[in-house]
């Protein structure tokens, strides 16, 4: 279950604000520019399925993102927990850093923990399965997958480098807990 989590950036020992309504958390996100849908397949996807399929099946949310966002590169990404770069995966991702290019994420299965810093505040974003995350440019963020990683996610690009991280060189991501896998609504 998808869940947001606001941290004073000051204080990381406790949030000052949890919900796991999606609903509240589109709302939250789009606050601070953030954007924050679920979306639901048109047609089953099997486990490992190709990427041609998992794009087929999703095809009207993808066209309706590029035609609005302007994408010019579509994809997707797999890592399973056994992926024998799955280390330095996780580490070239878990500082600070942020894009001159909207991140944007679609979680096709698995999750993945993405940590924003914004305005004093830190948003943690545990994304599951049906979750799209749009990071606008110039936010500062980070993402951790996890020590055992395993999603598949479509990843949009408007430019042709795709992923390029501009790392701010603080500490902060260090201060706020890891990913250890998916949660439980308590």
């Amino acid at each position: 279950m998808s869940r947001l989590r606001i941290f004073s950036e000051s204080d990381p020992s406790k949030p000052e604000f949890a919900s796991y309504d999606p609903d509240f958390i589109a709302t939250e996100l789009q606050k601070i520019g953030v954007t924050f849908e679920r979306w639901k397949a048109s047609q089953p996807i099997a486990p490992g399925a190709s990427p041609e399929d998992v794009m087929t099946a999703y095809r009207a949310d993808i066209d309706r993102l590029v035609a609005e966002r302007g994408f010019k590169t579509v994809d997707v990404v797999s890592i399973a927990p056994d992926n024998p770069q799955r280390e330095a995966m996780r580490a070239k991702f878990l500082d600070e850093h942020y894009h001159k290019e909207d991140e944007v994420r679609f979680f096709v299965a698995g999750s993945g923990l993405f940590t924003l810093h914004v305005g004093g505040k830190v948003y943690e974003v545990e994304c599951m399965q049906d979750d799209l995350i749009a990071v606008p440019d110039s936010t500062k963020h980070w993402f951790d997958m996890g020590p055992e990683p395993s999603f598949v996610a479509i990843r949009f690009f408007t430019e042709p480098d795709g992923w390029v991280g501009h790392f701010t060189g603080t500490d902060i991501a260090q201060q706020f807990p890891r990913y250890d896998g998916p949660s439980q609504e308590r």
